[in-house]
């Protein structure tokens, strides 16, 4: 039993400051070494973003473990580069029409879905990367406002969490839409079972000091992980139906 609580205690923080490289590296080689980012879902860096630039500024507040303050700022370095790449080797506006290739919109039921003002799914790089720099001036206008409130350090946390917790929603309906995984690397997947696993031994075994959003957010984010792998074991990487999602997973983690 000494020996479990010393794994937790000192390995668990080692896998959780280096689980945004390895979850995403191999998806990045991948974009890269295929010129192509069809099938992937720019939401992914989305989510991880929004939230992790959020996790930043509410452990402002909140004082949490280092580690997870080490694996936000980590997180968001890996994430932004994904981003490029994504961007960078993105298909064509005409290709963009096809199953599984990103920044079309959506489809349901055959009925194209534009979100508002096109939000995220933009054809100029320039717009991402503007939305970012917005998205972290206002929160730190926010925090020299608000920061030293509880309610709003309270706020930050479940807001961050909650929205990290939704990153598998999007895949899991663009996989059931299009009954394929095409395009979503099995080792993301696998890295992020692994790093679920390790976070609840850690959250809820470590003798730290860890804020129940990240509990209950990360038990949401792991049950929902584990569908996904059901529906890995469900479609593989076929081609998956024509009628799927338009959008593939662009309309759619380790945190």
């Amino acid at each position: 039993m000494a020996f479990f609580k010393w794994l937790i205690t000192h390995i668990s923080p080692v896998f959780l400051v280096t689980s945004p490289v390895t979850s995403y590296a191999d998806q990045i080689y991948s974009i890269h070494k295929s010129r192509s980012s069809a099938g992937f879902s720019l939401d992914i860096p989305l989510i991880m973003l929004v939230a992790s630039i959020l996790k930043i500024y509410y452990w402002f507040g909140a004082r949490y473990d280092m580690s997870l303050l080490v694996q936000a700022t980590i997180m968001i370095v890996v994430q932004l580069l994904l981003l490029h790449v994504a961007l960078t080797y993105r298909p064509s506006k005409a290709a963009a029409t096809t199953l599984h290739a990103p920044f079309a919109g959506s489809r349901e039921g055959g009925t194209h879905i534009v979100r508002p003002w096109n939000f995220w799914q933009w054809r100029s790089a320039r717009l991402y990367w503007q939305f970012l720099t917005y998205y972290f001036v206002a929160l730190g206008g926010l925090q020299v406002i608000l920061g030293s409130k509880a309610f709003y350090i309270t706020l930050q946390g479940y807001t961050a969490l909650g929205i990290e917790a939704t990153l598998p929603l999007p895949q899991i309906l663009s996989n059931r839409q299009n009954r394929s995984c095409k395009g979503f690397r099995f080792s993301v997947l696998v890295n992020w079972l692994i790093g679920d696993v390790m976070k609840m031994c850690f959250f809820f075994l470590a003798d730290t000091e860890v804020p129940w959003s990240f509990k209950l957010c990360g038990l949401f984010q792991f049950a929902c992980d584990m569908y996904l792998g059901v529906q890995y074991w469900q479609y593989g990487e076929g081609e998956g139906s024509m009628d799927g999602w338009a959008g593939g997973k662009d309309d759619v983690r380790l945190a």
